[in-house]
């Protein structure tokens, strides 16, 4: 039984120590999107509007059921008043009772119900892009800060590494001072420069400190609970191979801002024929029934309730036909409100398609550029390593200053910085003009 129970009790702290690995496990760019299109709060609350836009179409598809309504009214007449059983005046004081149900339906209106309907559905679908637009935004803006995270991630590394050389060469520096080959400014000065690249180090980790809460917000990530991002693999996605005006006419298609500001016009168009139904005649159709009781109150004998109401009561069924002739040209500004929505919402739409050119065009350029920048400054890296390496070295032979060093160990870093920034930038343009293409940066 005690085997059992040590068994068990391993058991248990094996799998907690496995979920305490996984959890800690970094965190790639693609797993922090989807956590963002699923927490983001702007997300969220695009979602809520969604629901809106579906409760907007139930009550413009129940405008075609007819509607029902009671009414139940009492009232007390006192003085001179009709007698409802001789229908001649009395002074007797009388208590009505009324009961009434009526059903109607309008048969005509101009369309402008099925006009409404067919906006409301193209609203839903307007919402359903606007979400997806809304998500399209969220993830690019964490792809962008994730790999401005990565970026000060590296350069604490790269400033790190330059902090235990100039340690590696303060200690050399001492020792050469010990055998009166350098002086004491010189161990001074390598103290200066240690101290400053470990000042470096402190406001690189800042900056990544700044940057992982920037993430973790817009991810709407527990700002207490720990979160790894993934080391870069310097494997950027495969580059399109296409010009702007073919990935353009892949991306009009799948574009939810392009796909949202069609919706948006379509359903400012149903608006307004809807507007224009206003100018026509409408008929309804209606039946109903009612009855009533009554009681005077100084007669001693009335007849029953039950009897009354079976006996006063009545249908009725009519056709109503309503023909707008004049209200002080409410319809028409109404009308002309609606056309100034088509209009916007047409310049609207012209106004995406130019800006996904634009991008298009600017990201392909950019990336571009892009590449040729960072070979150029992988070469650039190659030099000042060079340069510095026979700067470090003719300062052991006495043939260079610490400032020297520290001349060429800056220039080095800032090189080593640039190509980092290079690779990152390569790597977000890239996924970017691929998103461009058709690949989603999500899933549902």
């Amino acid at each position: 039984m005690k085997k059992l129970t040590r068994l068990v009790v391993g058991c248990a702290l094996l799998s907690m120590a496995c979920l305490a690995v996984q959890a800690q496990e970094p965190w790639t760019a693609d797993q922090c999107i989807q956590y963002a299109v699923r927490h983001n709060h702007d997300v969220r609350l695009q979602r809520l509007a969604l629901d809106d836009c579906q409760t907007e179409k139930e009550r413009a598809a129940g405008a075609f059921l007819p509607a029902a309504e009671g009414n139940v009214g009492g009232q007390y007449n006192f003085g001179r008043a009709i007698d409802p059983e001789t229908n001649t005046y009395t002074h007797v004081s009388t208590f009505y009772n009324s009961y009434s149900l009526n059903v109607g339906i309008p048969l005509f209106d101009g369309f402008q119900r099925f006009n409404n309907l067919r906006a409301a559905k193209a609203d839903m679908l307007m919402g359903r892009s606007r979400l997806a637009a809304q998500k399209d935004a969220v993830a690019q803006k964490v792809l962008e800060t994730y790999m401005n995270a990565l970026y000060y991630k590296g350069c604490i590394e790269i400033a790190a590494q330059k902090r235990t050389e100039s340690e590696m060469l303060l200690r050399q520096t001492r020792v050469m001072a010990e055998v009166g080959r350098k002086g004491e400014a010189d161990v001074a000065q390598m103290q200066a420069i240690y101290a400053a690249d470990d000042y470096e180090v402190t406001r690189q980790q800042g900056l990544f400190d700044k940057a992982m809460l920037a993430l973790k917000q817009l991810m709407n990530f527990p700002t207490g609970d720990a979160l790894e991002i993934d080391t870069y693999r310097d494997v950027p996605p495969d580059i399109p191979d296409a010009d702007a005006a073919t990935i353009y006419a892949q991306a009009k298609s799948s574009d939810p801002g392009i796909a949202q500001a069609a919706y948006s016009l379509q359903s400012a168009r149903y608006a307004f024929r809807a507007s224009r139904g206003a100018l026509f005649p409408s008929i309804s159709l209606g039946a109903g029934i009612s009855t009533t009781y009554y009681q005077q109150l100084n007669v001693p004998h009335t007849s029953a309730f039950g009897t009354q109401f079976r006996n006063n009561a009545g249908q009725y069924i009519y056709l109503s036909l309503s023909i707008p002739i004049f209200n002080r040209l409410q319809t028409i500004a109404h009308i002309r409100r609606q056309r100034d929505n088509v209009r916007r919402a047409e310049e609207e739409l012209e106004y995406r398609h130019n800006e996904l050119q634009r991008l298009i065009q600017e990201t392909l350029t950019d990336l571009e550029q892009g590449c040729k920048e960072t070979e150029k400054m992988r070469a650039k890296v190659a030099s000042d390593s060079i340069a510095a390496r026979l700067t470090v070295r003719r300062y052991e032979e006495g043939l260079a200053s610490s400032i020297d060093v520290q001349t060429q160990a800056v220039a080095l870093l800032q090189s080593k910085a640039q190509l980092w920034q290079c690779r990152l930038t390569q790597y977000y343009r890239t996924s970017l003009l691929n998103h461009y293409k058709g690949k989603s940066l999500w899933t549902e």
